[in-house]
């Protein structure tokens, strides 16, 4: 499916584009390379098919609520303007979860967010960007914020190159996450704040445009929308449940399943109620425009940073795929099929005329 809207032989006529995609499959590639060539598939297969049936059966529980949790941010959000039925936040929360995982970076489906709130909500415009705004504001501000908490506990552990990776990805969550909740309280100085700050990221060798490109992509509010975004950033029983959802989706239950696998394995890691905190700053990655929704690196630097952290190394990229496959990539194939629904060349239009 073509989320841009064109016809496919468009991505034909940009040959740039064609090679940037490569270069990032390429990437994907070798990042998943790195996570498997340490491990023993054989005796991993073997390990596996051993484990507890009380452990298979809490990985599936876990992975259960954890998809409550996260349609539950959604949830809180959508409820801030009008109620609304849990198909319709399963709907948003997973076609643009597959968004995410079709397009370079996380921006890209954040930037489509408003368009896909739109079209199953039926809010109007002003409402579905204050909406997805917030949502884009809220989990980077939180994303940050645990990111740079477990800096703070971890980096003097962690490979100079990791660690300056890592580094920049939580800054860009903390800059954007304060862009957008500045921008949707006070347009003009956010505005000028991005401009700098996009000036700024495209100075930085090599990956400078597509940084700035990360900052460019962020939500442009019109004082309407911004109207509404003040009122839904004011209220306690919208902010609150999204936080919940945002720590659960985030912390709680990948930490737990990350844990039951890793013990279920024979592994251990101490102490145990910090890999919630770990695993957020290890997957910060997935902000930078490295790879479609950060595959493989997200799990590259998750591996090198569980074993930094003490993980066995043979365990380490197990759990690390395994929590992946059911945290990230279950969801993002499930909104294939509600995506596969949608005609992403007319929400295009009728993102045009809102903006207009």
């Amino acid at each position: 499916m073509n989320v841009s809207g064109g016809d496919d032989s468009s991505a034909g006529r940009d040959p740039r584009r064609t090679v940037l995609s490569a270069l990032q499959w390429l990437v994907a590639a070798g990042a998943f390379w790195y996570v498997a060539r340490g491990v023993d598939w054989s005796t991993t297969r073997a390990e596996l098919a051993t484990l507890d049936a009380v452990v298979v059966a809490g990985v599936l529980a876990i992975t259960a609520a954890e998809f409550g949790s996260r349609f539950a941010m959604w949830h809180a959000l959508l409820n801030g303007l009008a109620p609304t039925t849990l198909r319709t936040t399963a709907s948003v929360d997973l076609v643009i979860k597959f968004v995410n995982h079709v397009v370079p970076s996380k921006a890209s489906g954040h930037s489509v967010a408003p368009l896909v709130v739109r079209h199953y909500t039926g809010a109007d415009w002003a409402e579905a960007v204050s909406v997805a705004g917030l949502n884009t504001g809220l989990y980077a501000a939180l994303y940050g914020l645990v990111a740079l908490a477990g800096l703070g506990l971890f980096a003097p552990r962690l490979g100079g190159g990791w660690l300056v990776v890592i580094l920049l990805s939580t800054a860009l969550y903390l800059v954007a996450g304060a862009l957008v909740l500045l921008a949707g309280r006070r347009m003009n100085a956010a505005g000028r704040l991005a401009s700098r700050l996009g000036g700024l990221l495209g100075r930085v060798p090599r990956v400078g445009d597509r940084l700035a490109g990360v900052a460019g992509a962020l939500p442009s509010f019109t004082a309407d929308s911004a109207g509404v975004f003040r009122r839904l950033s004011a209220k306690p029983s919208v902010v609150g449940p999204y936080a919940l959802g945002w720590v659960g989706t985030l912390m709680v239950f990948p930490g737990l399943r990350v844990w039951l696998v890793l013990t279920g394995l024979g592994g251990e890691f101490a102490p145990a109620a910090l890999l919630p905190v770990v695993l957020v700053t290890a997957y910060s990655v997935t902000v930078l425009p490295l790879t479609p929704g950060g595959v493989g690196v997200a799990e590259a630097s998750a591996t090198a940073v569980l074993v930094a952290l003490g993980v066995a190394p043979e365990l380490a990229p197990v759990v690390v795929l395994l929590d992946r496959t059911f945290g990230v990539y279950l969801p993002a194939v499930l909104g294939w099929l509600p995506a596969a629904n949608l005609d992403f060349a007319d929400l295009l239009v009728q993102g045009e005329q809102g903006d207009g």
